[in-house]
């Protein structure tokens, strides 16, 4: 079995024992706990933590870590509470002590100004009025050698593990674990700590350290054992997870069949363990054990707009329809329910998608549509088919490719237009931020190309769409967010008249410009069979940008303030006749276990495509 570093330490002068103070030289860094807490009529308890030197990283670790001080803030402030936190606190302290370098440290906690180490748990006061944490941390050890061996190449032993750094226990304890990983990442799954040798030095504040690895054999994966499962056959779960049996052993190989299997939501618990020892011909065996959880799922979610209206959709799922790990959902939303600008608009999408089609990271997928628009200018039935494949190459890079079938027929100023393609949709995300719900950091790039063949009277040509987003935060504890988002599409190829409704683009509303109204902004062509009479419809190419400054108030209250941007054109390849339109305005954000809570309020301050105030609320970020 692995085992961790515990660090021994042959001291060549006993720490002072707990709870005593060295001498007076006691420097006055304190922190009287923020807002007081418990009391009675004769006044509050009170917390003060001082460290000689005038350390403040020190005094915060003390504070982060001390028992006391989380004992006041869930206001237990009885004696009782107070005594049992002080006494465990000499132990929590040291530690910090510890993995900060200081190994001559002496430590004093008083409770009312007895030490706490000298009261026992039967003498116990009903009050505790004052508690005080005094610290003399005394030199800080460095490193006089930082010895590791044998060690694999590649391994990431910390750059803090050398002589004349920072002696701390923390730094000793990566590199020991680093060590090992290097050896496991090169195919040795029992390496292990072989020795370990610390000695600190009193005299000269120095430590000598020496860790001895243990690398193993080089193995193989063997077999999987798979336990747990009922309902997902276990020839489709061994499908699903890829296990590389028979391939050197790599422990991302075990987070990878891990991360393939918790993609298909049918397991609730996933647990894949080493085999303690090794087979003939340095095999290792592996045993998977699966907690499946329940097969089906519904929710819901809703946006709301004072002049788009309501959106509301719902989703019911199957996550094993087949018992191969099949995922069935069914999507339904009705959108602009109590619009001003349109009437309602309703759509139905059903999608099955099949894991391990081709290879265990490629899913493959039917997906049918049905939808029923309603929109100011004009007015679309329409429904499509796809057939297609996503495939996941790691975590942040995923693509997809698609055949589809579409049909449509629009009404509109122009009569009756019908509406026949066979395209060919395919797209590429990569996914760097470091929160999908609520990104704080990383980039989130996609691109997405579809070349299109018309039937009778629709034309042939390319669609293409491209967006970026980014996300820096600053300020103390990142309290501060910049994000921005700007997207580029175009058509090529096919005249804006002959072209579905549905590849077109627009400007305005909740997902472009907030504060215009949605899809306000497209382009007016001459229609030909009204000669001279123009209609409004998408444009054939679109630009949108988007800034937010993000703001945390408080831990769950967070303020926005935001610029949109969008220009459309009435040709491919941004030309042609454009039009543009801006909007601005604030919002507050409200975390939940599920997302923020979004509302907005915004209005245009560019373009002539709206007027007044539009009001946003939802869930999520708005990207």
């Amino acid at each position: 079995m692995r085992r961790f570093l515990g660090t021994v330490l042959a001291v060549s002068t006993a720490l002072a024992g707990a709870g005593l103070l060295a001498g007076d030289a006691r420097a006055q860094s304190s922190w009287p706990f923020s807002g007081l807490f418990g009391g009675d009529e004769e006044g509050p308890v009170a917390l003060e933590i001082t460290v000689a030197g005038g350390d403040a990283g020190l005094e915060r670790a003390f504070r982060n870590t001390s028992l006391i001080s989380a004992a006041l803030a869930e206001d237990r402030i009885s004696g009782q509470d107070i005594l049992a936190a002080a006494r465990a606190d000499y132990a929590r302290i040291l530690g910090v002590l510890y993995d900060e370098g200081y190994y001559a440290g002496n430590i004093s906690i008083t409770v009312d100004g007895i030490e706490a180490a000298e009261v026992t748990p039967l003498d116990a006061p009903d009050l505790v009025r004052r508690a005080v944490i005094a610290v003399d941390p005394g030199p800080r050890f460095r490193f006089s050698r930082a010895q590791i061996a044998p060690v694999a190449p590649g391994s990431a032993i910390p750059d803090g593990y050398a002589a004349a750094e920072v002696a701390g226990t923390g730094t000793i304890r990566r590199a020991a674990v680093a060590g090992v990983d290097g050896w496991r990442n090169a195919g040795h799954a029992k390496a292990d700590i072989a020795g370990q040798e610390i000695t600190a030095e009193h005299d000269s504040a120095t430590v000598d350290s020496r860790i001895a690895l243990e690398p193993g054999p080089a193995v193989r994966f063997g077999q999987m054992r798979v336990s747990g499962n009922q309902r997902l056959n276990e020839r489709r779960l061994r499908k699903i997870a890829g296990f590389p049996e028979g391939e050197r052993f790599d422990p991302e190989d075990l987070d990878t069949v891990r991360s393939r299997l918790r993609r298909t939501g049918v397991f609730s618990s996933i647990t894949l363990t080493e085999a303690d020892d090794l087979r003939q011909g340095e095999i290792l065996d592996v045993d998977l054990t699966v907690i499946e959880q329940r097969p089906r799922r519904v929710g819901a979610g809703f946006e709301v707009s004072n002049t788009e209206g309501v959106q509301v959709s719902a989703y019911w799922m199957h996550r094993n329809l087949l018992g191969g790990g099949e995922r069935l959902r069914i999507d339904g939303r009705v959108k602009d329910i109590g619009s001003t600008t349109s009437d309602r608009d309703d759509q139905l999408t059903l999608r099955i998608d099949r894991p391990a089609t081709i290879t265990a990271d490629t899913t493959g997928y039917v997906e049918t549509d049905f939808a029923r628009m309603r929109e100011e200018d004009y007015s679309e039935d329409s429904a499509s088919l796809s057939l297609g494949f996503s495939h996941i190459f790691n975590d942040r890079l995923t693509a997809d490719i698609a055949g589809q079938y579409r049909i449509s027929r629009v009404f509109d100023a122009n009569g009756r237009t019908d509406f026949r393609v066979l395209a060919l949709p395919s797209g590429v995300v990569w996914d760097r931020r470091d929160e999908p719900n609520n990104a704080k950091s990383g980039t989130w790039l996609s691109a997405e190309i579809m070349p299109f063949y018309g039937f009778d009277e629709t034309d042939s040509g390319l669609r293409a769409l491209g967006e970026g987003r980014a996300y820096v935060s600053f300020g103390e504890n990142d309290r501060f967010t910049l994000a921005t988002r700007g997207r580029l599409g175009t058509i090529l190829g096919s005249d804006i008249r002959r072209t579905p409704r549905g590849f077109l683009f627009y400007s305005g509303g909740g997902g472009s410009v907030r504060g215009q109204p949605y899809q306000s902004l497209g382009a007016d062509v001459i229609t030909t069979r009204m000669a001279g009479e123009n209609i409004r419809t998408g444009g054939m190419s679109l630009a949108n940008a988007t800034a937010e400054l993000r703001f945390q108030l408080r831990e769950r209250i967070g303020v926005v303030a935001f610029a949109d941007y969008g220009r459309v054109w009435s040709e491919g390849s941004f030309d042609g006749i454009d039009r543009d339109h801006a909007g601005a305005g604030i919002g507050l954000r409200y975390d939940t276990p599920i997302g923020p809570l979004r509302f907005d309020v915004a209005g245009p301050v560019a373009g002539d495509t709206g007027s007044g105030v539009q009001l946003y609320l939802g869930l999520g970020q708005a990207f």
